[in-house]
């Protein structure tokens, strides 16, 4: 699939997804979603992609979804490609929000991915992010949960993600009154890790990216990625612990466990020869599950 709407490449382990309409502040539309939807499932059927980086393209990140159609945006019998389709409804037949189809495949993938916040982030712009494992921001960059100022809700699984990520409170705070908040606010709300000058952005978000890509075993961090985000709904911690005892079974005696102690003790870098694509346990959490 050839890309308008997204730009994506690879390089050295690294992918980087750059939202792509500068000219619109990179505002979300149906083709961005379809596009973001696509470049994930590459980037889980790609071994050589360790950790990815979302940015975007211009002054913005992404200005939530492109209002041109007027009053009629999120009308689903006017505005149908704005949901996730006919063919994509919930039991009671009612279309998917479009938006939240794109957050749980974010949240289904199996590498780590690391938000870029260059410029503003708003709406479905933020909402999409939170599953998202690191988000870091640059000094210019804002943040919105503006949907009550729109006379519509939080959506993306939204509801789900950022209580969690922030708690409670400042969710509540932030989509009530749906202003629009700087760096360091989301940064003393925990949406985001650490806040750069413009200019170290992008290197930062590569460095860490690096990290993981040159330090880990690639099935280590999928499971425990799955093991992460399925254990913020777990019903207690025994049953986060029977999910670790699976996978602590089922990659103990791995070829990656024995590289990695072996290297260790040989003082070296580690070689891992697992791969997503062909040695992910089925002990892994299927997540999030329809």
């Amino acid at each position: 699939m050839s890309y308008t709407e997204i730009e994506y490449g690879v390089q050295d382990g690294i992918a980087t997804i750059t939202l792509n309409r500068p000219d619109r502040m990179n505002a979300y539309t149906p083709v961005m979603r379809a596009e973001t939807l696509d470049v994930f499932d590459r980037i889980d059927a790609d071994d050589a992609v360790r950790a990815v980086v979302v940015t975007g393209a211009g002054r913005a990140f992404c200005a939530g979804a492109d209002l041109g159609g007027g009053g009629g945006t999120f009308d689903k019998d006017r505005s149908q490609d704005m949901f996730a389709g006919e063919d994509d409804v919930l039991e009671d037949g009612t279309p998917r929000d479009g938006g939240g189809t794109v957050a749980l495949r974010i949240a289904r993938c199996l590498k780590p991915v690391i938000g870029a916040f260059n410029g503003a982030a708003v709406g479905v712009g933020v909402t999409m992010t939170l599953p998202m494992d690191v988000r870091l921001a640059s000094e210019k960059a804002k943040f919105g949960f503006v949907f009550a100022r729109r006379g519509i809700v939080t959506e993306a699984a939204s509801s789900w993600f950022l209580p969690r990520l922030v708690g409670i409170a400042q969710a509540m705070e932030w989509a009530a009154t749906g202003r629009v908040f700087d760096a360091q606010e989301a940064l003393a709300g925990r949406l985001v890790s650490r806040v750069y000058a413009p200019d170290e952005l992008l290197p930062a978000a590569y460095a860490l990216a690096r990290e993981i890509a040159d330090n880990t075993s690639a099935v280590s961090v999928a499971a425990i990625r799955r093991l992460m985000w399925s254990g913020l709904s777990a019903p207690s911690p025994w049953d986060a612990h029977a999910a670790d005892s699976r996978l602590m079974a089922a990659l103990g005696g791995a070829p990656d466990a024995a590289e990695g102690v072996t290297s260790f003790l040989e003082k070296r870098p580690a070689e891992f020869p697992m791969s997503v694509t062909k040695d992910l346990p089925p002990q892994v959490p299927d997540w999030p599950t329809r």
